[in-house]
């Protein structure tokens, strides 16, 4: 039977599939070769390098990321939106480890202009602005908000809530009511916080 022909997206997909299966670490061009029984050399007729392999996987992550927060997040707001923007990142990174590792990858600023991560950092965005917070203190609420799924996900993923009670399910859901007051009482400017004080 004859192989079907190469194309870009064939091959983007295949390496985000072996980066979930194997850990992104693994993807290679010569991995990718093996995967479609053909030489490393017709590779590179689609494919410039590695780096742009893994930046063009990362899009793809980035993108699934968003089609599933566009079919969670219509006609929720506030606490309600937080948890499904939270929750569907979670689920991503629980279903697809290696796609996930691809999505927190440092790419070049071109690959970040044409990618969806633009699209998820708005959606952030819009749900900390029901907050009411401040221009500024919207982009202080959203670096939380990545910072707590980030950090989650990266110690779940690891382990390390593997040996203590109560559950990482349970720990998740309190880890966001906790987010969600914050964003509710949000200190103002003004407020002195004692290691930063001139006295």
């Amino acid at each position: 039977m004859k192989r079907p022909g190469l194309t870009e997206a064939r091959l983007v997909k295949a390496a985000a599939e072996l980066a979930d299966e194997t850990g992104l670490s693994a993807v290679t061009l010569s991995a990718l070769a093996r995967r479609f029984d053909v030489r490393p050399a017709s590779i590179y007729s689609h494919i410039s390098g590695l780096d742009d392999l893994l930046d063009l996987t990362a899009a793809f992550a980035l993108q699934e990321l968003a089609d599933g927060l566009a079919e969670a997040l219509p006609g929720k707001a506030g606490r309600s939106a937080l948890f499904a923007f939270a929750n569907a990142h979670r689920d991503y990174a629980i279903a697809h480890p290696g796609r996930w590792e691809a999505a927190q990858r440092r790419v070049s600023p071109e690959a970040a202009a044409q990618s969806a991560g633009g699209l998820i950092a708005r959606s952030a965005r819009a749900i900390v602005s029901g907050y009411g917070l401040s221009p500024d203190d919207e982009v202080h609420g959203v670096r939380l908000l990545g910072s707590a799924i980030n950090g989650f996900v990266a110690l779940e993923s690891g382990g390390g809530f593997d040996h203590s009670n109560p559950t990482a399910a349970s720990s998740w859901t309190r880890v966001l009511d906790a987010i969600d007051t914050s964003l509710r009482n949000w200190p103002t400017a003004d407020t002195q916080h004692p290691d930063h004080s001139t006295d």
